[in-house]
């Protein structure tokens, strides 16, 4: 028997009588597709279900959720299946999904009044093809997050858009065995931002006119910390659009016109990138400290602050650092370089870890001409400077992640 979950279209995974799963549309005639329709698929859904958005623009006032397992919700494309906002009066979420083996592709999410496509835990989750935005451009008043992966576990965003959040356009946080890959972030505070995950590869996308481009985060009082993060063969360019996160986040503590950034993240590998036109710096490298909290801030005692095991490799730099947005930092810049010098390509606060000193710690960097700059930031800029030799040095290299089951 067949289930018919949803007015329109919903494609129902059957089995015969060989064992073999089957897809039978069910088309019933003289039905329209409505914002309602949607609502009732979901709220229904079962493991195996396709729930298929067709070609069309469809309001909303409120809120989605799906909270089955193994349920696909596609579209005919990213921009010709546009699930609308703009009017939600209830809701935190355009669709919150907290289930898993879920996969959502080829559609599009706009003017959310929080968050767009948030997943809340889960395993296995596919994003494909999906394009969140805020239609009115950089706006503190946006969600905060586009694409929004939290805790989840074997996690794949590809090929999508995030345009316009005011947190970060692509996030995945807390989460395990993660890939972003092929996808472009723009005008949003935070590119593409991974906090406190462990095992992630960040490959082959676009940051363009955020005020960050790509972030590699740790944050206090998480339950767990991140690691592993390789961010290669990206290009991150003209990322100077002006601070517009909530006061009091994370984001907004990120200078304009910073290219990458590892923040109080252990065991990052940034090569083969395109890092260029960045006014503050084209990689910057942080404590906890340098984001704007003070070294008096109680948090978790098995928090590392400090960033440890970088390896910059293969990138190629254009210009940056001619006009950081930090006073601080500038006053650096005209001291060491003169009133037109700029920078170097890499920027490092100075944060030293007193228990860790070994050479496994260190912030190696390979990439040619470029030079990190130690701001001695822990010493209130009083002697910053380049020391070539404490960053020529190597890491052995991370595994690619591999996904399982996807």
């Amino acid at each position: 028997m067949i289930r018919m979950t949803f007015p329109l279209l919903v494609t129902a995974a059957l089995v015969t009588g060989c064992g073999q799963p089957t897809e039978t549309t069910v088309r019933p005639p003289e039905t329209a597709f409505s914002a309602e329709t949607l609502l009732l698929a979901l709220e229904t859904a079962q493991p195996g279900d396709v729930i298929t958005v067709p070609e069309g623009r469809f309001d909303f006032r409120r809120g989605l959720t799906l909270i089955a397992d193994g349920v696909t919700i596609r579209g005919a494309g990213m921009d010709a299946s546009v699930l609308r906002f703009a009017e939600q009066v209830a809701g935190a979420e355009g669709l919150l999904v907290t289930g898993s083996d879920f996969t959502i592709e080829d559609l599009a999410i706009e003017d959310t009044a929080g968050d767009a496509l948030k997943i809340n835990g889960g395993r296995n989750i596919v994003v494909r093809r999906v394009r969140t935005e805020w239609t009115n451009g950089p706006d503190t008043a946006n969600g905060a997050y586009g694409i929004y992966p939290v805790q989840t576990e074997n996690t794949l965003v590809e090929e999508s858009v995030a345009i316009g959040a005011s947190d970060a356009g692509i996030y995945v946080g807390q989460s395990r065995n993660v890939i972003v890959r092929n996808s472009r972030a723009e005008w949003n505070v935070a590119g593409i931002e991974i906090e406190n995950t462990v095992g992630a590869d960040v490959h082959g996308n676009v940051t363009t006119r955020n005020t960050g481009g790509i972030l590699v985060f740790n944050m206090p009082d998480l339950p767990q910390a991140g690691h592993s993060t390789r961010v290669f063969d990206n290009d991150v360019l003209d990322n100077s659009t002006p601070n517009f996160g909530a006061p009091g986040s994370a984001v907004a503590s990120v200078p304009a016109g910073s290219g990458i950034i590892v923040s109080a993240n252990d065991r990052v590998e940034v090569f083969d990138n395109r890092i260029a036109g960045h006014r503050t710096g084209n990689v910057l490298i942080s404590s906890y400290f340098s984001a704007g909290y003070s070294r008096e801030r109680e948090m978790q005692p098995t928090f590392d602050p400090y960033p440890e095991t970088i390896f910059l490799y293969g990138n190629t730099f254009g210009r940056g650092g001619q006009a950081p947005d930090r006073a601080e930092l500038d006053a650096v810049r005209t001291a060491l370089y003169g009133e037109t010098g700029r920078l170097p390509d890499v920027v490092w606060d100075g944060f030293r870890n007193p228990e860790k000193t070994g050479s496994e710690f260190a912030i190696c960097v390979s990439d040619g001409h470029a030079e990190v700059l130690d701001l001695d930031a822990d010493g209130d800029y009083a002697a910053p400077g380049v020391d070539g030799a404490a960053h020529d040095c190597e890491h052995e290299k991370l595994p690619p992640v591999r996904l399982v089951s996807l």
